[in-house]
């Protein structure tokens, strides 16, 4: 089955507060956008984000400037039901991140909770940080959680990588100069228990 296939059928036969990687609030998300002291006009974009509550409380603490890329139209139409008429005050982009286009230069900001980590190919993962390297500015901000080295196996019925803090450096590359990585505990709404590893890089070369 193709990614896309596969994840309209995720968003169409379960509720996006029922899926595992749910969370009612990006706190640790918000609070690493936050850290990177850039105001609230900063370029975002939150890539794999069409179920996610994130873009809702950027919104909510003042940002405009906000792009949400997903594969699924499923989860973007999810997302903007629950924004309403704010909905209209972001980007929506229906593209596998993969092989997407995407502005040049166009993000101070990226943002991926959960999507780098089911790149089990590296053809794919390569083709991931290309558009990275291309869509993020010069000096732009890089934050991504991945399920930790003693994280979940599979996730969603399909299989993922595990990343310590050094081999999502690795993986990344000297691009991009880690700020900071740490390990985040995700309780799912079933009540299992999740490790992540979030990461903040800056991208210092192209």
């Amino acid at each position: 089955m193709q990614r896309r296939e596969h994840w309209e059928g995720v968003y169409s036969s379960k509720a996006t507060d029922q899926v595992s990687w749910y969370q009612e609030h990006a706190d640790r998300s918000l609070r690493l956008i936050r850290d990177t002291g850039l105001p609230t006009s900063a370029s975002i974009i939150d890539v794999g984000g069409g179920a996610s509550t994130l873009v809702g409380d950027l919104l909510a603490g003042g940002y405009r400037d906000l792009t949400v890329l997903d594969l699924s139209a499923a989860a973007l139409a999810a997302s903007q039901g629950a924004l309403g008429a704010l909905a209209d005050h972001v980007r929506w982009v229906e593209a596998d991140i993969t092989a997407a286009a995407l502005p040049s230069a166009g993000f101070d900001i990226w943002h991926d909770r959960a999507v780098f980590h089911f790149l089990t190919d590296a053809h794919d993962r390569a083709a991931y940080l290309r558009t990275l390297r291309d869509a993020v500015k010069p000096g732009g901000h890089v934050i991504v959680a991945t399920f930790a080295e003693d994280g979940p196996m599979r996730c969603s019925g399909l299989p993922v990588m595990r990343y310590g803090a050094e081999s999502l450096r690795a993986e990344f590359g000297p691009a991009f100069s880690p700020v900071i990585c740490a390990k985040e505990v995700h309780h799912t709404p079933s009540g299992a228990v999740q490790q992540f590893l979030y990461c903040h890089f800056r991208m210092t070369s192209p």
